[in-house]
């Protein structure tokens, strides 16, 4: 098992040597090219990942045309907890924007984890909950937050990222289109 996703399973919960050694058997490590899924919309998600390595994004079809919600990179989780919890199929799809390693833990190995290591269910409560402040933060954003808000926001959230992600990908992500986020750039820049 990669030491990275050990620290990052380590620095939610204590674990034991045992513990950790009955970790290592849950996770499977799986590489994706570019432009490959780890969940394609309209299946259901029975899995969770951690990055070792790459970047992913999150995706969504509305009346066709693509819209970005969301980046994860190294040292984060990935999945789509809310088909996974309720078993119903994906509204939305999660793709690796570049060559991406992944450790995956199924939903199955998941409930082994609650149930077989001493703070498991905290660490899938501290993981939850981060997902859960990230997901209300950003609705708070596009809701509330003028384009150039958002824009500035991403590089909060995406800082050291913001090169590897393409600019239509980014425009999708603060809600406008390309030409626009040229205008919002062209403006911030001109304030500096």
């Amino acid at each position: 098992m990669s030491q990275q996703l050990l620290n990052s399973i380590q620095y939610l919960i204590k674990l034991s040597e045992q513990e950790a050694d009955f970790l290592v058997s849950l996770f499977k490590r799986v590489t994706l090219k570019k432009g490959e899924y780890f969940l394609r919309e309209g299946k259901v998600s029975t899995e969770v990942a951690f990055i070792e390595k790459g970047l992913i994004r999150y995706l969504m079809n509305h009346n066709g045309e693509e819209i970005n919600y969301y980046f994860s990179k190294e040292d984060e989780w990935t999945g789509n907890y809310e088909s996974m919890l309720s078993r119903k199929p994906s509204t939305k799809s999660i793709v690796a924007l570049e060559t991406t390693v992944l450790w995956i833990l199924s939903a199955e190995n998941l409930q082994k984890i609650y149930t077989s290591i001493r703070e498991g269910d905290r660490m899938g409560r501290l993981i939850i909950e981060d997902v859960f402040v990230k997901t209300a933060q950003q609705l708070t954003s596009l809701y509330t937050g003028t384009p150039e808000e958002r824009y500035q926001e991403f590089f909060t959230i995406f800082q050291g990222i913001e090169h590897r992600i393409p600019q239509y990908m980014i425009a999708s992500f603060i809600g406008v289109k390309p030409q626009s986020l040229s205008r919002i750039r062209s403006r911030l820049a001109h304030k500096h």
